[in-house]
């Protein structure tokens, strides 16, 4: 009887939101994986050793191999789950052009909104003065979201997406920075499909708690 083969190893952190958009992607894809959450301040060797990087998320594949593939990008480790198995068609293979629009308005917002997300956390947490004017640098791209959802269900149409589960845990963040100010904001639709991802089941799972790994000689 063929030995079974290892399950691929995903490192990841619970609040990170690159971990988290990483654990939806394989979530939705229903593939089986060995989940290790770690402590970035004590970083196993393991993880090390898979990536120099030291960041989550990791994904280990091959495992039994030296040396093993490793996708340690959480939006390739998106991709790597949903081109194995997209039951929900988050990568509308329906439109050959809707891929790239995705990626676009991912990295737009990985590029450009994060730079300004994180101004914003900062200036809200050392209780700068200037927290109103980061937040209106992230609203510009809330704004964009806002637009996207007066004209269809979810980010890129009626049907969700990639973008909708990429974008989700970093408008995530954003909401919480000044959680008041944000329940009563212009954003009615972004509240709505925010919420719509907050309150699933797929979330609940998903940020499921884990004891922290540590290697097996430790």
């Amino acid at each position: 009887m063929p030995a079974l083969m290892p399950l691929p190893i995903l490192y990841s952190l619970r609040n990170c939101p690159y971990a988290m958009r990483a654990r939806i992607g394989i979530y939705k894809a229903q593939l089986q994986i060995d989940l290790r959450e770690v402590n970035l301040k004590q970083k196993p060797a393991d993880m090390l050793a898979a990536s120099a990087k030291g960041t989550v998320p990791i994904l280990v594949l091959d495992n039994a191999l030296q040396p093993p593939t490793v996708i340690d990008e959480s939006l390739d480790v998106m991709l790597w789950a949903l081109t194995k198995n997209d039951p929900d068609d988050l990568l509308h293979g329906f439109d050959q052009n809707a891929l790239p629009k995705m990626l676009d308005l991912i990295r737009l917002f990985d590029d450009e909104f994060k730079t300004c997300l994180n101004a914003y956390k900062a200036a809200s947490r050392y209780r700068e003065d200037n927290v109103t004017e980061c937040r209106q640098a992230c609203e510009v791209f809330i704004q964009k979201l806002e637009n996207r959802l007066s004209d269809s269900a979810f980010l890129m149409s009626d049907q969700e997406s990639l973008a909708d589960i990429a974008l989700m845990p970093f408008i995530r963040q954003f909401a919480k920075v000044e959680r008041h100010w944000y329940l009563q904001a212009p954003y009615p639709r972004v509240r709505e499909w925010l919420n719509f991802y907050l309150q699933s089941g797929m979330f609940t799972r998903v940020m499921g708690k884990h004891e922290f790994w540590i290697n097996a000689e430790d």
